[in-house]
């Protein structure tokens, strides 16, 4: 909704819109489903209303409502910078299958984000780079929310002595921990290890980096 009004009044115009929306991402999950879905209103609307409005445009629209919004009006991989909103498109070298695993209650990203500073990192807890298939994989966050939420830094233990797993990591401020698969590794099967071992309730998802 603030989005769409922002939209409204940058491009001056005085008609409205019905948005019915359909949730598919847990909400306080850490996977950007809320900028997502502001980056698609954006996107949506620009095309409905013949505005013609660039992306960066559009980009520089969002970062005013979220600062992960700009980077999903360019549906591509991408480093970020400043607080997000830079937005610097770039390729991997190939697609990883990716499983993410996420208990049932959830991180506020403002409370993790305001405890970052004094945090401390948990003795036998793997927060250094991990190198995976020519990619390096890193998460700051993980300090504040695995202090509060053990459970998360228990569960990428867990991913990490998994054969089929070649690196985990708390995604943006969790609560969802991803583990990047190795070649032909049976994703379905370590979810289903997953519930059975950890968290019967835990959801999970397959998917591929685009």
């Amino acid at each position: 909704m603030r989005v769409a009004k922002a939209f409204f009044e940058k491009a001056k115009i005085s008609s409205g819109v019905r948005i019915k929306l359909h949730k598919k991402i847990p909400h306080g999950a850490g996977l950007g489903g809320g900028s997502s879905d502001a980056a698609a209103t954006l996107r949506a609307l620009n095309q409905l209303f013949e505005t013609k409005l660039s992306r960066e445009e559009l980009a520089k629209l969002g970062s005013t409502i979220g600062s992960d919004v700009s980077f999903f009006l360019f549906e591509s991989v991408a480093v970020c910078k400043g607080r997000g909103e830079i937005v610097n498109p770039t390729t991997v070298k190939k697609r990883l299958s990716i499983l993410l695993l996420k208990p049932a209650f959830s991180v506020s990203s403002a409370w993790a984000y305001s405890r970052w500073q004094d945090s401390r990192e948990i003795p036998g807890i793997l927060y250094q780079p991990q190198n995976f298939d020519g990619q390096s994989f890193l998460n700051d966050l993980e300090r504040p929310v695995f202090e509060k939420f053990v459970f998360l830094a228990h569960l990428k233990t867990w991913l990490l002595k998994q054969a089929e797993v070649g690196a985990a990591l708390m995604s943006g401020s969790g609560s969802t921990v991803f583990a990047v698969m190795r070649d032909h590794a049976d994703i379905d099967l370590v979810a289903k290890r997953a519930r059975e071992e950890l968290d019967p309730e835990i959801w999970t998802c397959a998917s591929e980096t685009i």
